[in-house]
């Protein structure tokens, strides 16, 4: 009994004890600003969240894997306290992603080379990785089957042996002995079989997602465009799980039919010839199914294309929340996602009702068998006795689970073809050619880039080519500026030399390291610090000097945790411009060769941009070689050469002077560049920032989740959303009634057997009466469950979703989408898919063990002695096993989203990744955060067959305990028909009573999901979108007024404030500027006025109404924005545009040529439906930032906001849309915040922050005057910073450049 008992340990105490004297991780960081690196509490860091302890399973001996006891020490601390994450082993080396991922890559790699002209086979890879383990797996399925069979041979020697047939003494008691050990030994059996095989799922799932991981970082453009973001997380997040389950299910392909023929071979033995008519019946079934099959199979790819765009679409929405909440455009963005999960619903629909007509077939199957083949012995003239008839009852008992269960087989066979096609399609994708680039070493050659004659194009075609005939060469050291008109291919120029643009023709050359800065800042989810080293070692002085130099140090002094600040999801709790330097530090840091970037002192104020073009360009990489994308013309003489690219060509190339060629293209720019600064005395300027000062607190928080016993709460959850529990009610009873007709009708044949006045006719007939008389309850137990599950599904997405659209900002800035992604996708399919059956299932088999049950102990009421206290024993254990089990399951759903957030930041940073070479590095780290997810996943499997084996020793000792009572009761005592009865039901009691646990089990798991969507649903809301009796007038605001009363404003409730009593007045029609240093609180007066952020005290008015009286979407769809970072949704050019389908195409096309992007958008075939990519990867960032200016011109609303709408655009198109905007809007209130000095000084007012306070606000000319006033001295900086005086250096001969 050692063996089944829980108990504490002495291997427990001690793994307690080295875990509480274990260092932790991060002790030996080196320490910043004085704060301990160990308290930083990032809880997406698994490697400090997974304390290091070894694996109980790896070190348990053969007796104690055979009866799980290696998992006492973890139920013993389960039931003592709620689990955490520490406390869970670790797992195996074998068990390991690590492990699994590397066989995977490398059979891939040897399929790839053994079939050279054909595309890898994921199916052939996957059975090469794994058949051998499958094999051994599949051992236990083949004893198991062997020992199920052995039940009813056991059974029928034992109604010889009631009936008086004794062979020889003591006969009763071998026969008892014979069925305890048959029964323990296919438990044993059975329980190995299923460990396996989630073990083995569990590498399978493990290898697909490194898999996964490492094609997203190899994936070409073409390639991406063929898989949206949205779209491969769906592969890692649900098809990698579900081919991860199919091994689960594998045996039953072959063990069920082989149970069949063990079965068939049985009931030859009793029935005779009689059993060609089951068999008749059995091939009718199969004959059946096959159609249903194939359209189960047509289905299930409907429904995962639809779960595909479904999740596009929403993880778009979640990425962009902001920009959607600013353009008020919620309610379309709703109902694009309500029509999409429509349409999987449908899918949904579809699937599900297919699969209550298979399990109608097969759960018909075993009654329609035994008439079958009872008519039959009675038409051939055999006798029918109880020996043969309950002989073949219990086969049929024994084998209607496996059969029963043929539905989900089938159902996970198509979901797991259907996965199979659509990882192997992603897998086999086009990748970045790697020999696109030479690559070689600073001591290779004197050039750190050559390229000669390049031909390049992002979709592969020499007709569409983006640069063309590109002849460069760079020296080591030397400096190259990029400069050009928006859509010039600048940004394509970098990502040529990157590799990172397919290359048609020509060589690229690199030699030397390369460190990257992209245009658009890529910023992880962690810490600052960890950002900057990027994987790197701390070294003290290059950290500091690399923080000077890149402006970083005085940012740091204003954060509470210093360097160890945590980041939001994509820098969302920080600036643009601490975005841009952080991700400049990073490159810093690395002491790179070659330092390529794209425009990376857009999104700074003058000042700041001016320190880091001499700290970093002319300072720490003074001696590197540099190739920089730049609006910024005062910094160009200080390059050796500068490249002028037009319409993806190199049209001027030279040095500064040599360039200024009257009539030139350069020249142009320069002199766009010089009325620019003109338009001042001195010049201006100053960069928005918004950063709150000093945090109290870190941004993210540790993920919630349930602990303790949440008991039948998440059930009543699920029941309670539309009309569940009737359904659910309406299914038990339907099942209840076919259960107790199917126990009538076995009940029959017990009874009336041996009775001479009912004949065979009559007694099949009235047999076969009752059992197909209670199909119909079987059909309607299926058609509810499938009405409940639809209908709960639709109840619960719809809660979701109408919560996460009216949950504020503050929520969104501080949960990392893979969270919500998690709930949306994996949470979301369990209870689409997965919660309704195996709700149906588990009222269905714990009905059957009951009957079992029952029917044993009334044949032998004496048996009751041993059942009541059994009962007692069962209760005991799976309360002792839920305490552990609950929270390794609520463990395993929160370690679900770090893999998702890690998923999501290499889609959107994979180019950086791969310049920075860093692939592997990545690749550890979603391997350990797999680890981290598979460590509970692993235990909470292997707690689920550690409770079944126990139970099943229960229920052996009850079917024995009632074999012994007959062979110690007088003969003649029971009647051989109840004898049979009683040991028929009991041989199946195992069964049902693992069916029924199992599904309890599996259904605990999928409560999890639900318990998760539940936290969701209750996310506090911001203002409503109307309020009825607060309507506007349809021309609000006619004037544009916008009036400041002492606004206060702090971010959440334990933040200091950020604006301070802010008291002034816009009158309309007037243009006022915004400025301030970085963090007084510019940003934060724009999200105010659309009531992102909500006053602590004060108010806002505009036209003399309080903005807080009145509904958000009244509000924010009657003001026009173009944010800092321009957003594009995948679609296109219409749909960006006009979202909302408001405007003709004669109007979209006007704002197409007044934003300068009607001859772009005309070059293409679709005209304004041509195609827009994810993030409108399509399109420059300048084009973007067009698009956005496109919008307002359309909406041309009263009051405009400009946050640095034109900071990625060259200076001679911003001054013609600066003109554009003061023509446009010349009536309209304008208020601007941009670092571009002619934005602001030519405003009728402007406002000066400093520090969240109001510091002035007056004319643009009067504060000028005043030497003393804070906009006099940022215009003064501007100014000093602007002039290219002092940052020419002598020009080198690093550079040359070829027509």
């Amino acid at each position: 009994m050692a063996c089944f008992l829980p108990r504490h340990s002495h291997r427990h105490r001690t793994l307690e004890h080295s875990r509480r004297i274990a260092p932790r991780t991060g002790g030996s960081q080196t320490r910043y600003c004085g704060i301990d690196p160990s308290s930083s509490s990032s809880a997406r860091d698994t490697e400090n969240l997974y304390h290091v302890h070894c694996s109980t399973y790896e070190s348990a001996g053969c007796l104690s894997r055979v009866c799980f006891t290696w998992l006492n020490p973890l139920f013993s601390l389960g039931n003592s306290r709620p689990l955490k994450p520490r406390d869970i082993p670790n797992l195996g080396q074998e068990d390991k992603a690590e492990a699994s991922y590397n066989l995977f890559a490398k059979v891939w790699s040897q399929e790839k080379l053994r079939h050279p002209q054909m595309k890898p086979s994921l199916r052939r890879v996957l059975t090469t990785c794994f058949w051998r383990r499958l094999a051994w797996n599949g051992f236990y399925a083949l004893f198991k089957s062997a020992m199920l069979s052995a039940g009813p041979l056991v059974m029928k020697v034992f109604i010889d042996y009631a009936q008086g047939k004794i062979y020889f003494k003591y006969e009763g008691y071998v026969l008892v002995l014979a069925l305890l050990v048959a029964k323990l030994a296919e438990s044993v059996a059975q329980r190995l079989w299923y460990f396996g095989s989630r073990r083995i799922g569990m590498h399978v799932r493990s290898a697909l997602i490194g898999a996964i991981y490492q094609k997203e970082l190899r994936l070409s453009s073409i390639g991406k465009d063929a898989h949206a973001g949205g779209e491969v997380v769906s592969y890692m997040a649900v098809d990698a799980y579900r081919i991860g389950e199919f091994p689960f299910w594998f045996h039953l392909l072959w063990s069920t039919p082989l149970q069949i023929i063990f079965a068939l071979i049985i009931l030859f033995y009793s029935m005779g010839l009689a059993t060609v008519a089951g068999i008749v019946i059995l091939i009718l079934t199969m004959v059946i199914n096959a159609p249903m099959a194939s359209l189960q199979q047509k289905y299930q790819n409907e429904l995962m294309e639809a779960q595909d765009e479904r999740l596009r679409a929403t993880s778009e929405v979640l990425r962009h929340m902001k920009i959607v909440k600013l353009q008020a455009w919620e309610e379309k963005f709703r109902s694009m996602i309500d029509k999409l999960r429509e349409v999987e619903i449908n899918g949904l629909s579809a699937l599900q009702y297919r699969k209550t007509y298979n399990a109608l077939v097969f759960w018909l199957s075993p009654i329609l068998v035994s008439t079958a083949t009872f008519a039959a012995r009675y038409m051939l003239g055999k006798p029918l006795t109880a020996s043969n008839i309950f002989t073949a009852l219990a086969t049929f008992r024994i084998i209607q689970e496996p059969i029963r269960a043929v539905p989900d087989v089938v159902a996970i066979l198509v979901q797991v073809r259907v996965s199979l096609a659509r990882i192997e399609k992603f897998l086999q994708d086009d990748e970045l050619d790697t020999h696109a680039v030479i690559r070689g070493t600073r001591s290779t050659t004197e050039h750190a880039i050559q390229m000669t004659k390049a031909l390049l194009s992002w979709n592969g075609s020499a007709g569409d080519a983006t640069l063309r005939n590109i002849n460069l060469t760079v020296k080591h050291g030397g400096r190259v500026a990029i400069c050009g008109e928006v859509g010039s291919g600048k940004s394509t120029f970098i990502c040529s030399i990157l590799g990172e643009t397919p290359k048609l023709a020509g060589i690229v050359q690199v030699c030397g390291t390369v460190a990257y800065v992209p245009q658009i800042a890529w910023i992880q989810s962690g810490t600052i610090r960890e950002n900057i080293l990027f994987g790197l070692p701390m070294d003290e002085q290059r950290y500091r000097r690399t923080l000077k130099a890149c402006a970083l140090d005085k940012d740091l002094e204003n954060f509470t945790f210093r360097d160890l600040t945590e980041i939001g999801e994509r820098g969302i709790n920080i600036s643009g411009g601490q975005k841009q330097r952080i991700q400049l530090a990073r490159a810093v840091y690395q002491d790179a060769d070659i330092y390529l970037l794209d425009d990376p002192f857009s999104a700074v104020d003058a000042h700041t941009c001016s320190a880091l073009f001499k700290n970093c360009i002319m300072g720490l990489l003074a001696k590197k070689t540099v190739v920089l994308v730049t609006h910024q013309v005062e910094f160009l003489p200080a390059f050796d050469t500068i490249l002028l690219l037009k319409d993806g060509e190199i049209c001027q190339a030279g040095k500064f002077n040599e360039l200024l060629q009257p009539g030139s293209a350069f020249e142009e720019l320069v002199n766009a560049h010089n009325e620019v600064m003109g338009i001042m005395k001195h010049g201006s300027g100053q960069k928005s920032s918004g950063t709150p000062p000093g945090m109290p607190d870190q941004l993210t928080k540790e993920e919630e989740r349930e602990t303790g016993d949440s008991g039948a709460k998440p059930y009543l959850d699920y029941l309670g959303q539309a009309r569940g529990f009737l359904y659910c009610s309406l299914a038990a009873l339907s099942h209840i009634v076919f259960a107790v007709g199917q126990l009538s009708s076995n009940w029959w044949l017990a009874a009336e057997v041996g009775n001479k006045a009912v004949g065979p006719g009559k007694l099949i007939g009235v047999y076969a009466a009752i059992g197909l008389s209670t199909v119909s309850f079987l059909f309607l137990r299926s058609v509810f469950i499938v009405i409940m599950g639809i209908a709960v599904s639709k109840s619960f997405f719809s809660g979701l979703k109408n919560s996460l659209f009216q949950a504020p900002m503050a929520f969104f800035d501080s949960t990392p989408s893979g969270r919500i992604l998690s709930r949306v996708s994996v949470d979301m399919s369990i209870v689409d898919v997965d919660f309704p059956f195996s709700l149906c299932y588990f009222i269905a088999a714990t009905v059957n063990a009951l009957s079992n049950l029952a029917v044993t102990a009334s044949v032998t009421w004496q048996l009751l002695v041993i059942i009541i206290p059994m009962l007692y024993l069962n209760r005991v254990l799976q309360t002792y096993y839920m305490a552990s089990a609950r929270e390794l399951n609520r463990i395993n759903g929160i370690t679900k989203s770090p893999i998702l957030n890690y998923f999501g930041e290499a889609i959107t940073g994979a180019g950086t990744i791969r310049a920075f070479q860093r692939q592997e590095q990545f690749m550890r780290k979603i391997l350990s955060l797999v680890d981290g997810n598979c460590g509970p996943f692993f235990y909470s499997f292997a707690a689920n067959e550690w409770l079944v084996l126990r139970l099943e020793a229960l229920c052996t000792a009850v079917v024995c305990s009632s074999a012994l009572i007959m062979v110690l009761l007088p003969p003649g005592k029971i009647d051989p028909g109840f004898v049979g009865l009683a040991i028929s039901y009991g041989l199946s009691l195992n069964v049902s009573l693992v069916f029924s646990i199992q599904h309890q089990c599996t259904l605990s798991n999928y409560s999890v999901s639900v318990e998760r969507i539940k936290q969701y649903l209750g996310i506090p809301s911001e203002a409503p979108a109307t309020i009825e009796g607060s309507r506007l007038p349809a021309l609000w605001p006619a004037r544009g007024r916008v009036e400041l009363k002492d606004l206060q404003i702090s971010y959440r409730p334990d933040c200091p404030l950020v604006l301070r009593g802010i008291t002034c007045t816009f009158e309309g029609g007037q243009k006022v500027g915004v400025v301030g240093r970085s963090g007084s609180g510019k940003t934060t007066l724009i999200t105010a006025l659309f009531r992102i952020a909500e006053p602590v005290d004060g108010q806002i008015a505009i036209d003399g109404i309080d903005i807080s009286t009145i509904g958000l979407r009244d509000l924010r769809s009657r003001l026009s924005i173009i944010p800092q970072e321009p957003t594009l949704f995948r679609g296109t050019v219409r749909f960006n545009l006009d979202p909302e389908g408001l405007y003709t195409d004669l109007q979209i096309w006007e704002a197409l040529d007044k934003c300068h992007l009607g001859e772009s958008v005309r070059e293409k075939a679709e005209h304004l439906d041509a195609p827009v990519g994810d993030d409108g990867e399509n399109w420059s960032v300048g084009q973007r930032q067009l698009f956005c200016l496109g919008r307002v011109l359309l909406k041309n609303s009263r009051i405009l906001i400009l946050d640095e709408a034109t900071a990625s655009i060259d200076n001679a198109t911003d001054a013609v849309l600066q003109k554009l905007l003061r023509e446009e809007f010349a009536v309209c209130t304008v208020i601007t915040v941009a670092h571009r000095i002619p934005t602001v000084v030519d405003s009728d007012m402007v406002l000066a922050l400093s520090d969240g306070i109001l510091a002035e606000f007056d004319q643009p000319l009067k504060l000028l005057e005043n030497k003393t006033s804070l906009f006099a001295k940022l215009v003064a900086e501007y100014w000093s910073n602007s002039s290219p005086g002092g940052l020419e250096r002598k020009p080198s001969r690093s550079v040359s450049f070829n027509k």
